[in-house]
């Protein structure tokens, strides 16, 4: 059978399809609740789930090219990550 997609490439692209189902549904629960309480709440609970689909996708798309990278260069990428967290991080 003919591989059309690679695994890992699949993987991230289904994970990031959830998240955006996510949002999409978080948008419709904002309009449906119609309040702006409710809706800072709804937007406030997505922050939490943005990191964890960065930190996934990135994780499974480092475990596809993992042979292919020099350990340099996956401790780059995680300074990079990490880098990017932190600059999204609230206070």
């Amino acid at each position: 059978m003919i591989n059309l997609f690679e695994k890992a490439v699949m993987g991230m692209a289904i994970i990031r399809l959830f998240s955006g189902s996510i949002e999409i549904f978080a948008a419709f629960l904002m309009l449906k609740f119609n309040e702006i309480e409710k809706a800072l709440i709804i937007n406030s609970s997505l922050a939490l789930i943005g990191p964890i689909v960065l930190i996934v996708t990135t994780t499974i798309g480092l475990f596809g090219i993992a042979d292919n990278i020099s350990f340099g260069k996956f401790i780059w990428i995680f300074i990079g990550v990490a880098c990017i967290l932190y600059g999204v991080k609230g206070n």
